[in-house]
This record gives C-alpha cells, structure tokens and sequence, in this order.
C-alpha cells in the first residue's frame, strides 16, 4: 500500500477516488502551483504582458469546454496527473486578467496581497464553513474578531455593535435593508407587506449603487419607491434636500425604511457629508444606513479618515475587506450600532440546525445573521494577512492609492487634451480626453469616440480602464487600486490614450 506521501496512479474507481484525496498528490500539485504563480506574478508585476487577455467569450467558452472533454482519454499516472495538472493552472494564469499588473486602473476590485489567497486556500481545500459554531469554529473566532477591529476603527463603542461577514456588498447591502425593514415596519417579516400600509420608500443618494434599487425590488418596496435625493456640485447628497425630501414623505403619512448614503459612491468616489445627513435622520427619527463598501477601509488610514467622518452614527453600514482592504473577494462586512438589531433580519427558528442545548454558543451562529446557510470562511485572508503584517500595512495601501487619485488627477489638470470631471476624494477619477480634432465636436461624437478609444485600449492589452456616464458625458474611469502602480505608470496611461486616439482619428477622421 503506497505511502500518504507517494503519488497514486488511478485504475479504478476506488482508485481514482483515492488519487482525487492523495495528500501526496496535494503536495506534489501544490509545489508545482507556488512555482507558477511566483513565475506569474513576476512576469505580471513587471508588466510582461497584457493587462487584460482578451479572446472572444465564444472561443474561451469553446476552449474551457475542449479541456473538460479531454478528461476521458487522459491516462492519469503519477508524473502525468502533476504535468495536466501544471497545463490546466498555466491556462488559467495566461487567460485570466491580470489584476496585479500596475496598468490595471479599472474596476474597484484589487490587485489583492498574493499572501491573502494562500490563507484563503487553507479554508478552500479543508473546506471550513459557517452556519453553526461546531462546524466553523475557528472561522467564526476569525470573523468575530476581524468584526470587532474594524467595528472600533469605524468608531463603534465596543460591546455596543455587532455586526457579520457575508459574500459582496450587494448581499450586504440586501441584508442591512432588510434588517431596516423589518424594525421600521414591525411585524412585515411574519405578516408581509400588505400590512404595511401606504407603499414604504427608500430614500437613497442620487449616484447609489445599482444594489439599492435591486434590494428595493427584492424586499418587496419596488424599485419605483426609491426615492432619489438630489446631489450637490460635488456628486454628494445634498442634507438640504434629504430633509426636504424627508418632511414631504412624511406630510403624506409615507413609511421611510430607511435613507441610503455613500461613501463613497461609485461615479466619481463621491463621500457624502454624514454628520449633517445623520442629523437630518435623527430628528425625522429615521434608520441611515451607509453604503461605505468602497469608502469604509479609511477608517484604518489616520490620513484619509476623516473623509468618513459621521460613518459611527449610521444605523446599519457595510463595507468591502475585497475592495480597499485589498483581499480576495467576496468578504463584505455589515455593522449595526445597535446590538439589539442583529437578528431583525431574519427572524426564524431552524431547530435542525441550531442546538437549544447550548444557548450560550448559538449567539456564534452566523446562519442567524446572514442570507446565507453554509457560508465559506471568507476573512481567513484578511485575517491572516493582518496577522502577519499588521494593521499599518492596510493603512500603507490606502494612503498609496488614493494619494495617486490627487497626483492623477493635476496630471490631468496640466494636460490641454484632459479634462477631469471632478476633483477627486480618493482613488477614482473621470475624465475626458479631446484631442485637438475633436474640440469643436458635439457631445455625441465626442461619447462615441471615448467609448471607442477604451474598446481599442483594453483589448490591446496596454492598459485596463472602465467608462462612466456623468451628467450626459461619456467619461473614462480609473481606480486606481493596485498599489504598485506608479505615477510614471499613469504618464505613460495618458500616452497609450493618446496613441489610442490619435488611430481611431486617422482611420476615420470624421
């Protein structure tokens, strides 16, 4: 019988079950997949390819589905399983985007710390999950207090919060909402809506995240009752007119679950002003809650948090660890300011599940808590790398990024072919590029030829940026949110734009 250590080699179904479980085969596959992804990220930080590898989605559909059918006349030997084994992960590595390539400057997910993923990877491969205590023990403990830090560094009172981890702002945005929904409007979780009275509203910011609208529709309020609050010339939501807005819905007897702020929100990383908006919600004794999934990691930067000054008087909050905390996703965080409000989602009892013989330890199951039943251990690489590197090291990131949002955006400021849309709160900047061709153009050609310039771009691998529409104006958007790009890295974004502009004009000068 071979050892635990000696790769196995499949000619049965039994044995295959035994190769697929082989710690051998796990060790052996793991120091082949550490030497690939360390060649990777050298090639990948050094910017030795593409940003983005662009294929088609029909021919990488097309591909993905040649390797499943190659399985069958696989001869699986030992040497054999490891070599597939390195040829799958290469194809991987090679066809993915490669977010960790300083011209990465597009969507707010980020280059996330390589060593988070390995801590990660132990959760996956002994598959840790959440539910009840006894089976995610120590992924619980990890969550409970990665809930704490950051609940304090919001400036929560300790022991007076409480709050959970779920998969991705949207989940957590629902979640929240829902918790609101349910204390705003009493007994609506057991009796539904049709006790509710006039239909409810959510207020929310003018630039909210499309996850407001969607949560509206699936709590049952409609995403025609989200009531927009107007935006100030900085893209904040205006307190003068949330108040406003406020007395009116009330004069006509309209329930407000709640009013939805950001920060920041995902146009232009525009914060809204809180104090004065929690104010506002305290004498209309209505429930705020903060959007803060990109935002909210400032609170860890003694630089940059007093841009989320006010977040500690929010009802209900939620934030990205997979977006300014730089982990891999999803692990979103929910906070509520009120203890009391922690199982006003979902008030259920679940007697398979939860063991009325321990009382004590029940209050540690996050099935109570969450949409979520099995629910993965999603902050093993958050906690692991603030284990091994310290809080600072999330504060370094932040400071890095947003610093480069200001220095990005007077380079654009000093360029005449640049127009910046806003002046920047953090790391998200728009703008626009208009060659001297296009000065004189109207504002539909001029949309046309932005959208162009990014398709050419991106696909050409030099750079990755994403589009916005403010105000009618088809704007480019960067975040910039891999902390190794560098201002020279942004020199040379404007020139490839340029570049990229200058051959769409010479290929059609209209």
């Amino acid at each position: 019988m071979p050892s635990s250590d000696t790769p196995t080699i499949a000619n049965a179904p039994s044995e295959r079950i035994q190769q697929a479980f082989s710690p051998g085969n796990l060790r052996e596959l793991g120091h082949r997949l550490a030497e690939s992804l360390g060649r990777h990220m050298e090639s990948v930080q050094a910017s030795n390819g593409n940003v983005l590898n662009w294929s088609e989605p029909t021919d990488n559909c097309r591909l993905a589905s040649e390797f499943l059918d190659s399985t069958s006349s696989f001869q699986s030997g030992a040497k054999q399983l490891a070599d597939r084994f390195e040829t799958l992960a290469k194809e991987m590595l090679a066809r993915g985007h490669n977010l960790h390539d300083p011209r990465y400057v597009g969507h707010q997910v980020p280059a996330s710390v390589p060593v988070a993923g390995l801590f990660d990877a132990i959760g996956s491969v002994t598959n840790q999950v959440m539910a009840v205590y006894e089976m995610g023990p120590w992924a619980t403990a990890v969550e409970r207090s990665l809930v704490d830090r950051i609940g304090q560094a919001i400036g929560f009172a300790k022991d007076t919060f409480s709050g959970l981890v779920t998969h991705g702002g949207t989940l957590g945005n629902m979640t929240a909402l829902l918790t609101a929904r349910n204390v705003t409007l009493g007994d609506v979780w057991e009796s539904g809506l049709q006790g509710a009275g006039n239909a409810p509203v959510l207020v929310a910011q003018g630039d909210s995240h499309y996850s407001i609208s969607r949560t509206a529709g699936i709590l049952g309020i409609g995403t025609r009752n989200v009531v927009k609050v107007r935006l100030d010339e900085r893209r904040r939501m205006d307190p003068g007119h949330l108040d406003e807005t406020l007395t009116g819905l009330r004069k006509k007897g309209t329930q407000i679950v709640a009013v939805c702020a950001c920060a920041c929100a995902t146009p232009i990383g525009a914060f809204d002003p809180l104090p004065e908006i929690a104010e506002v919600c305290r004498r209309h004794e209505v429930w705020l809650h903060v959007d803060a999934a990109h935002g909210g990691a400032s609170c860890l930067s003694y630089k940059y948090q007093h841009l989320i000054a006010g977040l500690d008087q929010a009802d209900s909050v939620v934030t990205d660890a997979h977006k300014m905390m730089f982990v891999p996703a999803l692990c979103a965080f929910v906070f509520y300011r009120n203890r009391d409000h922690r199982f006003e989602a979902f008030r259920q009892d679940a007697p398979y599940l939860f063991d009325p013989s321990s009382p004590g330890v029940a209050e540690y199951d996050s099935g109570m808590l969450t949409p979520e039943c099995t629910k993965r251990a999603a902050t093993y690489g958050l906690w692991g790398t603030w284990s091994l590197f310290g809080k600072q090291l999330f504060s370094d990131m932040v400071d890095a990024t947003f610093g480069l949002g200001r220095v990005f955006f007077e380079k654009l400021v000093e360029a005449p072919d640049f127009e910046p849309l806003h002046e920047p709160q953090c790391n998200i900047v728009a703008f626009q590029y208009v060659p001297d061709k296009l000065r004189d153009a109207s504002r539909e050609q001029l949309n046309q030829f932005l959208l162009k310039l990014r398709h050419d771009l991106i696909r050409s691998g030099e750079f990755y940026i994403v589009q916005a529409k403010i105000d009618g104006r088809q704007a480019l958007r960067v975040t910039i949110i891999n902390p190794l790009t560098t201002a020279d890295h942004l020199d040379g974004l404007l020139d490839a734009i340029r570049r990229t502009g200058q051959a769409i004009l010479n290929t059609d000068p209209k």
